[in-house]
This record gives C-alpha cells, sequence and structure tokens, in this order.
C-alpha cells in the first residue's frame, strides 16, 4: 500500500526548490529534489514559478498516491519583528497578537498577513516573534500555484522549515546551547536551540556577495545570543556555509567558544543522485522543512491561518455532500413521482368503476338514491321488528300503537269510578302515543278520584287542565299508557 507523499517548495522571487518526501510505514525518504528559475525581465514571475513548479513535479519526481503541498517563503519576502503579549494561552494570544503587532510597529498592518509563534513565556507574558508578509504577495503566490493545481496546506516562513528540518535530522549536542549558523548564497539564518530542543533565538537576514563571512558572524552570533531570552548562554555554534569560506578554527578563537560543521546533506540520508537538480543544501533544507509540516503540524507558523485559510479538503467534503445531497433529492423526487403516478392511475380505474356502478345501481333500484350516510341494516332491522309488532297486535298496520288496546284501558278505569265520581265524559281524542281526555265530575276530589283510578289500570296523566263550571269540575286531561 503506497504511503502519503509530501512536497515542500522553497519559494523566492525568481526561483523555487522543491523537495518531495515519501512517507511509508512510518518512515520518510526523499523521492525526489529540483530547482527552477525565472528569468529577472519576466513578468508575473510567480505565475512562471508556479508552471514550472507543477511541470518539475510530473516529470521529475517519482510520486505515487496522494500529495499534500507547503511552501516556505524566502526571508526577502516577509518581515520578523519580535512583539510582546501580555497572555500565555495560545488562543488568547491568537486573538489579539495583531493589536499587539500594530501597537509594537507603529503602523497599520491592516494589508499585511500575519503568523507567530511563542519563544519564551513568564507571569507578564509570553514573547513572540511575528512574521508579517503583505497579503496581495500571498495572494499573488496562491492564485498562481492553485491555477496550477497546487493548493498549499501551510506557507510558512523560510527560518521555521529551517528549524524543523534541523530538529528532525541533525543531531543537537547533549546538555547544550547550540547555535546554528546557515549561511545561503543570498541569506543567512541563525537558529538557538536551548536544552530542551526549543528554538527561542531565530533570525534571518539577506547576504551580499561580496560580505566577509567571518565578520558577519562575529558581529551577529553575540546579538543573537543576546536575544535569545532562554536564560542559557550559547555553548557551541554549528556552521555552514555554502561558499566554504568560513574557518572554523579562526571563528572559534574569535568567539571564545566551540565551533563545528554542520552537515546538511549527511543528517537528510538523500543520495548524490536525489540533489542533483537542487540548487544548494540550505534550500533542500528549507524545502525539506516544509514538506515536514504535514508531519510536524503543532510547529506549524503558517500565515494561512490569517490569510486565505486551506480549506482544500473542507471543499472536497463540501462539494461531495452537495452532490449527495442532490441525488438523494433527485432520486427521492423520482420515488415520489413514481409512487403518485401508481395512485393517479388505481383512482382513475377507481373512478371509472363508480361512474358505471351507479348507472347499473339505478337500474335496478327503486325510489330515489339511499343518502351518503344512510345505514340499509339497521333501517331493514327496525322494519322487520315493526312488522313483528303488527302482526302480535301491539302496532296497528300504520306503525301506531293498536288504538283498542289504548282504548280498553281508558274504559276500564271509567267503569270503575263513573258511578262513584258522577262522571261525565264530552270527547276522547287517541293518537298514536296519547290519549287526550275532556269531561267534567261533581267535585275535584271525585276528579282527583279519576286520576287515582287511571294510574291503577296503567296510564300515566302527562297534562292536566282543571276548572269549576256550573256546580261541576271540568277537566282536560293527556294519558298515555304505562311502558
Amino acid at each position: 500500500m503506497k504511503g502519503r507523499n509530501y512536497i515542500g517548495i522553497y519559494l523566492s522571487k525568481d526561483s523555487a526548490t522543491v523537495v518531495c518526501l515519501g512517507s511509508e510505514g512510518g518512515s520518510k525518504r526523499v523521492l525526489g529534489c529540483f530547482t527552477v528559475t525565472v528569468e529577472e525581465q519576466e513578468e508575473q514571475k510567480q505565475q512562471a514559478l508556479a508552471r514550472l513548479i507543477s511541470e518539475g513535479c510530473a516529470e521529475r519526481l517519482a510520486i505515487h498516491g496522494d500529495c499534500e503541498f507547503a511552501v516556505a517563503l524566502d526571508c526577502s519576502i516577509f518581515m520578523q519583528h519580535n512583539v510582546h503579549s501580555e497572555f500565555t494561552d495560545l488562543k488568547r494570544i491568537a486573538a489579539t497578537v495583531r493589536y499587539d503587532a500594530e501597537e509594537a510597529l507603529a503602523m497599520d498592518i491592516s494589508d499585511l498577513a500575519m503568523a507567530f509563534k511563542v519563544t519564551s513565556g513568564d507571569e507578564s507574558g509570553s514573547s513572540l516573534t511575528v512574521f508579517t508578509a503583505r497579503r496581495k504577495m500571498l495572494s499573488d503566490v496562491l492564485v498562481a500555484l492553485q491555477s496550477n493545481d497546487i493548493d498549499p496546506v501551510a506557507i510558512e516562513p523560510d527560518i521555521n522549515c529551517l528549524s524543523r528540518f534541523i530538529l528532525q535530522n541533525v543531531s543537537l549536542p547533549e546538555e547544550s546551547h547550540a547555535l546554528f549558523c546557515l549561511l545561503s548564497d543570498t541569506s543567512g539564518y541563525f537558529i538557538g536551540f536551548a536544552k530542551s530542543h526549543e528554538t527561542p533565538a531565530a533570525r534571518t537576514f539577506l547576504l551580499r556577495p561580496a560580505q566577509g563571512r567571518d565578520e558577519l558572524l562575529v558581529r551577529e552570533v553575540p546579538v543573537t545570543a543576546a536575544l535569545g531570552g532562554a536564560g542559557e548562554p550559547i555553548d557551541c555554534i554549528r556552521v555552514f556555509d555554502a561558499t566554504g569560506s568560513v574557518n572554523d578554527q579562526r571563528l572559534s578563537e574569535r568567539l571564545g567558544m566551540e565551533v563545528g560543521s554542520a552537515d546538511l546533506v549527511a543528517s537528510a540520508d538523500a543520495d548524490a543522485e536525489a540533489l542533483s537538480d537542487c540548487a544548494g543544501p540550505v534550500d533542500f533544507a528549507i524545502a525539506y522543512g516544509a514538506a515536514l509540516s504535514g508531519l510536524d503540524k503543532a510547529h506549524s507558523v503558517n500565515f494561512r491561518n490569517d490569510f486565505m485559510p486551506y480549506q482544500g479538503g473542507k471543499v472536497r467534503l463540501q462539494k461531495a455532500i452537495k452532490f449527495l445531497g442532490v441525488a438523494a433529492a433527485v432520486f427521492m423526487l423520482a420515488v415520489g413521482l413514481y409512487f403518485q403516478l401508481q395512485l393517479w392511475q388505481r383512482n382513475k380505474y377507481r373512478g371509472r368503476l363508480q361512474k358505471k356502478f351507479e348507472k347499473e345501481y339505478a337500474a335496478v333500484m327503486f325510489g330515489k338514491k339511499p343518502p351518503l350516510k344512510s345505514n340499509p341494516v339497521a333501517k331493514l332491522s327496525s322494519e322487520y321488528r315493526r312488522i313483528q309488532d303488527v302482526k302480535s297486535g301491539q302496532l296497528s298496520v300504520t306503525g301506531e300503537e293498536s288504538i283498542s288496546a289504548k282504548l280498553t284501558l281508558v274504559l276500564g278505569a271509567f267503569n270503575k269510578c263513573a258511578a262513584r265520581t258522577n262522571l261525565n265524559v264530552e270527547s276522547i281524542n287517541i293518537t298514536a302515543k296519547t290519549i287526550s281526555i275532556t269531561g267534567d265530575t261533581s267535585n275535584k276530589k271525585d276528579t282527583l278520584k279519576l286520576f287515582e283510578t287511571m294510574e291503577q289500570n296503567g296510564l300515566d296523566v302527562l297534562t292536566q287542565r282543571l276548572d269549576a263550571k256550573g256546580g261541576r269540575d271540568n277537566f282536560r286531561i293527556t294519558v298515555a299508557p304505562k311502558k
């Protein structure tokens, strides 16, 4: 199974050095290295460099599998500052570093991108090394690289990438505070390492071709030691000079401390063939350190955290989620249309059957159509019970209660009390449910006795109206058989 490839690009204004590291089984090795340059008079140098880098990666590097890019900016492109923060918490420092830097630099930094690292801290706050670069310059670099299918995860200062390379590949002196002095053809780098392998001191500057390098080191080493802020004196120096003009013995005598050489190529475990197309060991080490940023996220000093944050993986994930969402929506819409069509077909067939049934139903049924909420079974049961009552004599054919049965009850009551009450009946009106009787008795006491007799004979007196007239007690009552 192929591992992931990490590609570091050391980018200056006119040239770029590219190193590809292969990571397999927890180990890393150099897959290739090359340097490309553009003519000084050529316009749009960043576009030209990006095109050459892309072509070189495709032609010269043995790349297999996924790649992660990182860029190291040359010291001629950014500025380095020492800034103090009142906080020790990294999140608070990141939230206020722009204000601290603007106050320390006494200038407007709205058009600058910023990256920082903490060099030391105590009760009063933290000492920071702040790097600034023009936003337009970073934008030109990113646009040029991205237009050639290169989207770097990190854009860091070259000094930070060089520090990472030394920590990962160079054996530091035990129990010592070492200062590495690395001089390329155009730049100088001073990196101090404490016993804890931290880097409290880091300086970078440009070099003139005719500048005396021994004199430069004699002058700048004490300055760097004073700016270290680690509380530990420098006790040894490791020097690498691309021109080979520095004399270690003479420098040791003048500085009064141990001076030794640093072999960058041997420490990287890279063969001569892999480095044949590379401009120089320092450029190689910086690009190598940039490639290591993918394996050392904790010590990254990334301009992209402040300007145009890297969203390569996030964008791909968002596009995948968007595609899946659209596909799921289209699928659900297709499923919904399919079932809706099936339902529409069934309803259409059901409608045709309903129309046909209505015609056939009307042809064989009598009378008007049954009401929508009718219950034919209940109505048939009720009609059947009525017919049974008619046959038993309880109901007439018309559905009313038997008049003869009601009349029998009334006459039976009259016969029991007519002689005693001197009853005189004027009219009897029998309906399906009640019997209305009009008449008179000798007095009210006899009328009440009539009511009592009717109740004893199975009749309920529902209403009554009494009045005295002509010496008689007149009444009009409504009675009904008891249920």
